[in-house]
């Protein structure tokens, strides 16, 4: 019996070690946090149930890949495409803007660094893995066919041979080759007409970025209009999922924030690291309890010394828990910190 319990347990601490990279696989797959943490969940499930099958004629990374990739691509059938506000609509002025949600399996959602990218000792693949999960590059993902998302991932992010995600993927090398092709052929042309594509982000922040995140969490928390307008690059970004109204340029993006964006001042920032970029958790005053309520994941884009793209994720009670953080910071939690930081 105890030889058994050791056996399970072993492959349990087996299985468990791939939980991170399979994630972060499942998640450019299907462009969804919590969809990826089930799919991996099923994967490994899966895994466990079937083990006894398993000869190891391959390594047991390429065998719970082959598995996760069969869960995705089912998953996948039913065709929809997780996107970004600017992929469905066009920009809208700030007097045309009107806050119309759509369904959550509509949109690309965030996800924290530490979820999907193991640690590495190479700096090359660790920025090549950021790159990979970044907003717009995920949504680039999200326009191509299953099986080609699943090829350009495997060969271009995971570094895989065409031979094995041919044998993977029970196809042949010319295949995959032809669909990397293609594949590299839509991002390419996604990226031509993306802004976002522009977003170039040092790993780690260089002394430029980070004294132009902490100049963009002083003119946030401050509210001030004029500070942050310097801020932004004129053809900047503003998206609020779940709904599909997005914004271009300073003008419209600080017009919002200071009318129906109004609430947000005086709010808190806490850094989040999200999608390989630089991220908070804003938490907006609650006059009930004189503390603080979570409101949005911010993810920014930064490019050239100015912020490209501000993208914030409202649904709080999803995304929150997620980064591991509270849904309301009392008083006394924002006093304790204001002294830490003196």
């Amino acid at each position: 019996m105890s030889d058994g319990t050791a056996t399970v347990e072993d492959l349990d601490v087996r299985l468990e070690k791939h939980r991170v990279e399979l994630t972060g696989y499942c998640y450019r797959m299907l462009g969804s946090s919590f969809e990826a943490e089930d799919a991996v969940q099923d994967t490994l499930v899966r895994a466990w149930r079937s083990y006894d099958k398993f000869e190891g004629r391959s390594s047991m990374r390429s065998w719970l890949y082959r598995i996760a990739t069969n869960v995705c691509l089912d998953m996948l059938t039913a065709g929809n495409k997780r996107a970004r506000p600017m992929d469905l609509t066009d920009s809208t002025p700030l007097a045309r803007a009107a806050l119309t949600p759509r369904p959550d399996n509509t949109w690309l959602e965030p996800m924290p660094d530490a979820r999907v990218l193991p640690t590495v000792t190479d700096p090359a693949d660790a920025a090549v893995a950021k790159e990979s999960v970044r907003l717009a590059f995920m949504a680039a993902l999200q326009q191509l066919p299953p099986k080609q998302r699943a090829v350009l991932i495997l060969r271009e992010v995971l570094a895989w041979k065409a031979s094995e995600v041919a044998e993977l993927l029970g196809t042949t090398v010319a295949s995959v080759n032809s669909a990397l092709q293609r594949a590299r052929a839509t991002l390419a042309e996604s990226e031509s007409k993306s802004a976002a594509a522009r977003a170039a982000t040092s790993d780690p922040l260089d002394e430029e970025q980070q004294k132009l995140l902490e100049r963009y969490v002083a003119a946030f928390e401050g509210y001030d209009m004029t500070a942050l307008t310097a801020l932004l690059h004129e053809d900047a970004i503003m998206t609020m999922p779940p709904f599909d109204l997005w914004l271009t340029g300073p003008e419209d993006i600080t017009g919002f924030m200071t009318t129906l964006g109004a609430p947000c001042a005086n709010s808190h920032l806490v850094p989040v690291a999200v999608n390989g970029l630089p991220g908070f958790a804003q938490y907006k005053p609650d006059p009930e309890t004189g503390g603080r309520t979570a409101w949005a994941v911010q993810v920014l884009e930064i490019s050239e010394g100015r912020i490209t793209g501000f993208h914030c994720f409202l649904d709080t009670e999803r995304w929150f828990p997620l980064f591991g953080l509270p849904l309301h910071l009392d008083p006394l939690h924002l006093e304790a910190e204001a002294d830490q930081g003196e």
